[in-house]
């Protein structure tokens, strides 16, 4: 299955000069959040795949005009044409879910809330959340380390991939794919082409 991740940043490239041909053959498209949602909006009208998200920290506008079209995944399991995916969007913080910051328990207790779907599915094949887990791609600045739970959603679950975002590369992150054990990390910021067997 091809997939279009995006995340953080709207490429001029896709939003200015859109090449059909470029993403012919996209089966799905992920964001990882901090998009505009009239961005989503364009590739759910202008790529025919679905649109599935997670919500950034910058994204408490979707509460008013979410993204038309698009599928929301956060603290659920979403399954589409076999491949399993679980969102969770925020980031690290204390000022509160209605900021779209969880503190590490908070967080923890979503991750448990979505335990039965998890089950039901019988596991998941890509983790989708906003933020890194923590040591995997994150920075050592307060406002961009990642969750520690998610290492261990990483751990228990072992999805093939974990998706994620909020580290801008311009920050000096990493921009390389990282593995980690059974799992291939990879920062959506912009956006990537990937091919997974399903």
């Amino acid at each position: 299955m091809r997939v279009l991740v995006v995340s953080d940043e709207e490429s001029k490239y896709i939003w200015d000069f859109f090449d059909k041909e470029r993403f012919r053959g996209i089966e799905l498209i992920i964001s990882c959040g901090d998009l505009d949602p009239r961005y989503l909006t364009f590739l759910a009208t202008m790529i025919p795949a679905p649109v599935v998200y997670v919500r950034g920290n910058h994204d408490k506008k979707y509460d008013i005009k979410p993204p038309e079209g698009c599928i929301p995944i956060d603290d659920r399991v979403f399954c589409y044409k076999g491949l399993r995916l679980l969102g969770f969007g925020g980031v690290p913080g204390i000022r509160g879910p209605e900021h779209l910051q969880y503190t590490e328990r908070e967080m923890e207790r979503r991750i448990r809330k979505a335990r039965f779907q998890v089950w039901r599915a019988r596991g998941v094949d890509v983790l989708v959340t906003h933020a890194p887990a923590f040591g995997l791609g994150d920075l050592p600045d307060r406002f961009h380390q990642g969750f520690e739970c998610f290492r261990g959603v990483l751990d228990i679950l072992q999805p093939r991939y974990h998706f994620y975002g909020h580290v801008h590369l311009r920050y000096g992150a990493c921009g390389a794919p990282i593995e980690y054990g059974r799992t291939t990390l990879i920062n959506a910021c912009g956006y990537k082409i990937l091919d997974i067997n399903v």
